[in-house]
């Protein structure tokens, strides 16, 4: 850290800290660099999260650490054998959890519970574990189940759903006009399901059935209607 960075954090006092693939070069930067961050917040556990799903989604690789296949990898396995699918999906995650943990990261950005519809955008694509709500619940809690025994707190993505997004939310805004009882069927189905979890990351899109002016981030309706009461959600989002 620069000491304009060290300064800065000590001001702001942050929750936590979010690592990206800029950040990550070797294990031993970062284990300095995630103890670095905690020290100018003076909290030794303070949470540092990073996105390590697998596959696109993987900001720390080789050759320093595996490479993990994506969420969609897990489904097809699942398609020929559930209780080997579900295994190996809970037992990736944990692999993912031991990887973090030797270098002090202790939350990931994983499970992504996102339920693709046909002709949406690959952004989300083979990240995600299936096509169908009900295997996309199952693969899910079993990755976060793998997280968790490993020391490393689950993040479901993106709540309350990104699969039927026809745009990159990262650099346009989607548009959802599906009704809301089809949506609460379907897309938000996995997220109810492991409405337990800790940890929650919003998807940036509008659901014109509950708020046709803000996404699902910003929308006081989609947080209080689907997030909060028909998903009855209520970890940290």
């Amino acid at each position: 850290l620069t000491p304009a960075e060290i300064a800065f954090f000590r001001d702001a006092a942050p929750w936590g800290f979010i690592l990206f693939k800029r950040n990550v070069e070797s294990p031993q930067q970062v284990r300095a660099l995630c103890g670095s961050l905690r020290e100018t917040v003076g909290r030794a556990d303070a949470p540092i999260l990073i996105d390590q799903e697998g596959g696109r989604v993987q900001r720390m690789g080789p050759p320093h650490w595996p490479k993990y296949p994506p969420g969609r990898a897990y489904g097809r396995l699942y398609v020929e054998d559930p209780v080997a699918g579900r295994e190996l999906t809970r037992l990736g995650a944990r692999l993912i959890a031991q990887d973090l943990r030797s270098v002090g990261i202790n939350v990931d950005c994983l499970p992504v519970l996102d339920v693709p519809v046909e002709g949406a955008h690959d952004v989300i694509g083979d990240r995600a574990y299936a096509g169908d709500p009900a295997t996309v619940a199952v693969l899910g809690r079993a990755a976060a189940e793998g997280l968790l025994a490993g020391g490393v707190l689950p993040v479901i993505k993106h709540i309350p759903g990104h699969g039927r997004a026809f745009a990159d939310s990262h650099l346009a805004l989607p548009v959802v006009e599906t009704p809301q009882e089809e949506l609460k069927a379907r897309d938000f189905a996995p997220f109810r399901a492991l409405a337990d979890m800790p940890l929650a990351m919003t998807a940036h899109v509008v659901y014109a059935s509950f708020d046709s002016a803000q996404p699902g981030t910003t929308s006081p309706s989609v947080m209080a209607e689907i997030i909060r009461g028909h998903m009855g959600y209520d970890g940290l989002v």
